[in-house]
């Protein structure tokens, strides 16, 4: 149907299809409900190419597109969200950086390791007093006497990861008058002296994908660590969320994708007054409109896709897209579960079955790495260029 699909992009589609199936369907249930983290699903997820699916296969990657990532992910996020957050965090956010704005020496040092499955990386840009205000954070980094390390000094809130993170890209200030223009990046080791991990926070969703504060106490880190130069971090923050973005829209395509299956097969299955559900005009118009905006949804990611490996060779920024891609498939995963479970009745309500997860899971979509009012100021902005 789609000549840019080829049969590489259905091969890693299939790959994660079957492993999913495999090696997560059967712990997703439990972990969800005690909150315990996958680790070894997610090594297993490493060493299969997953977590470098984009990377350059010099850098330990499996040396393959967007859209490559986006199918797999989506397959991983059919069956659980929580791998998937893991999986998009690595891809997106950790290795999209440093590819792009770190040094030869940063790549094959912190990507390859993230890539293979080695290591587990992070993001971290968030505070407990500013998230979508970036240029609010209050986490600072000084350049000391001799010019060899920052001392980092803050509490970062909301990092995927943080309690199992090896390596974390995080943004502090370095240059608090400057607000956004002030903002530095640093890649973190978080093996060394005056790195803290905060407890686990209790969410809603997504619940077996760990997520904690951080705290730093007169942190070292080494000038060779800075990603970017002084002042660039803003910068490179939004650069990666428009890449993060890509792999969110997808993460919420497969939560939906999940809820419309279980909804199908359901409406032929369950019989009230003396025919099955899906004979009822109302479930069929449910179904209907839930098909429509899944694939409305996938064709918009299968654009942000396009866009971004476009922008690879014209520079252009795809941020339009990947913001569109991002709230319309995060609001129609919402929608998409809210109706699943309407269909499923009673049923859709009790844990014995995995569509309360998927309404769990779907909420943060609209939520982390961008709200969906954020994306729409993204949008309108790039619509009319007034800010």
């Amino acid at each position: 149907m789609f000549d840019f699909i080829t049969e590489e992009h259905r091969e890693i589609q299939q790959l994660a299809r079957d492993f999913a199936q495999r090696s997560i369907a059967p712990i997703a249930e439990a972990h969800d409900e005690s909150g315990d983290f996958p680790i070894d699903t997610i090594r297993q997820m490493g060493q299969m190419g997953f977590m470098g699916i984009e990377v350059p296969e010099e850098y330990g990657g499996v040396g393959m597109d967007t859209l490559a990532y986006s199918l797999a992910l989506t397959e991983i996020c059919k069956v659980d969200a929580s791998h998937g957050t893991v999986m998009s965090v690595n891809n997106s956010l950790f290795s999209h950086g440093i590819l792009k704005f770190g040094t030869e020496e940063q790549k094959h040092k912190y990507v390859t390791a993230v890539a293979t499955g080695e290591k587990l990386g992070a993001y971290s840009l968030t505070e407990p007093m500013s998230g979508s205000d970036a240029g609010n954070m209050k986490s600072t980094a000084v350049l000391n006497e001799e010019g060899t390390h920052y001392v980092i000094n803050g509490r970062k809130s909301w990092v995927t990861s943080a309690p199992y993170a090896d390596i974390i890209v995080l943004f502090v200030m370095t240059d608090p008058q400057a607000k956004h223009r002030g903002v530095t990046a640093f890649i973190i080791e978080t093996d060394q002296p005056g790195f803290e991990r905060g407890k686990k926070e209790p969410k809603l969703g997504i619940r077996a994908s760990a997520t904690s504060e951080i705290m730093f106490e007169n942190y070292l880190c080494p000038i060779e660590n800075r990603l970017g130069k002084e002042g660039e971090g803003f910068k490179i923050a939004m650069t990666v969320l428009d890449a993060g973005r890509i792999g969110i829209a997808s993460q919420a395509l497969g939560i939906a994708d999940a809820a419309l299956e279980a909804s199908i097969a359901y409406a032929k299955e369950r019989e009230a007054f003396g025919q099955k559900i899906g004979q009822f005009q109302m479930i069929q118009q449910k179904l209907a409109d839930m098909k429509t905006r899944v694939e409305a949804s996938r064709l918009l990611i299968y654009q942000a896709c396009l866009a971004k490996s476009a922008s690879k060779k014209s520079g252009k920024r795809y941020s339009l897209e990947a913001s569109m891609a991002k709230l319309y498939a995060s609001e129609s995963a919402m929608w998409v579960t809210t109706q699943a479970i309407q269909i499923h009745g009673g049923m859709g309500y009790s844990k014995e079955m995995p569509l309360e997860r998927y309404f769990r899971d779907a909420k943060i979509t609209e939520i982390y790495e961008g709200t969906s009012e954020i994306q729409r100021m993204v949008i309108a902005r790039s619509l009319t260029g007034l800010r």
